[in-house]
């Protein structure tokens, strides 16, 4: 199992909600302070670790830091899930996928957002207008999802599959680890 505390989005995206991060909640958010990334930090390496250990780690009581834990977490500065190894859970291919969009790319992206094994959207700048990675059960799933879920919306214009043949490193904790 992979373990993933905090901070970020991860495998499979249908566990997990769209990220967008020009949000209001986000946008209204302060800056983080260091209490707040020293929060962050102690959950990245354990997610399950009990708020009085947290507190005593940081120095604040178990109220400052349920309450500091609670903003962080409705603004979406963080998340707190258990992320599992999809091929432990029967996917069985990964891959991301560049995509050549035409017209209204927010608009294709906010589509692709609503598949289920779509794992991560990106809009970019380079060969590609979007990025995505997706977590399917076999070969056969991810024929299905490129033609008839990714190449069927209008305004992809072309596709690019890379297949991930071993996944190396994947971490979450982000700048305050």
């Amino acid at each position: 199992m992979w373990a993933r505390s905090a901070c970020g989005s991860g495998p499979p995206a249908h566990h997990s909600p769209v990220l967008h991060p020009q949000s209001d909640a986000v946008t209204q958010l302060p800056g983080l302070d260091d209490t707040d990334k020293a929060i962050i930090s102690v959950l990245q390496h354990d997610g399950r670790r009990p708020l009085t250990q947290v507190a005593a780690s940081v120095g604040l009581s178990e109220a400052a830091v349920r309450q500091r834990v609670t903003r962080l977490t409705s603004s979406g500065a963080m998340q707190i899930v258990a992320v599992a190894d999809p091929m432990m859970l029967g996917y069985q291919r990964r891959a991301m996928i560049g995509l050549s969009v035409e017209g209204d790319v927010i608009g294709v992206a906010d589509r692709l957002a609503g598949i289920d094994q779509v794992d991560s959207v990106v809009l970019t700048a380079g060969s590609f207008d979007l990025l995505l990675e997706v977590v399917v059960v076999d070969d056969a799933a991810l024929l299905d999802l490129l033609n008839d879920g990714i190449r069927s919306i209008p305004g992809v214009r072309g596709a690019e599959t890379f297949v991930y043949l071993r996944h190396r490193k994947q971490t979450y904790a982000w700048g305050v680890a």
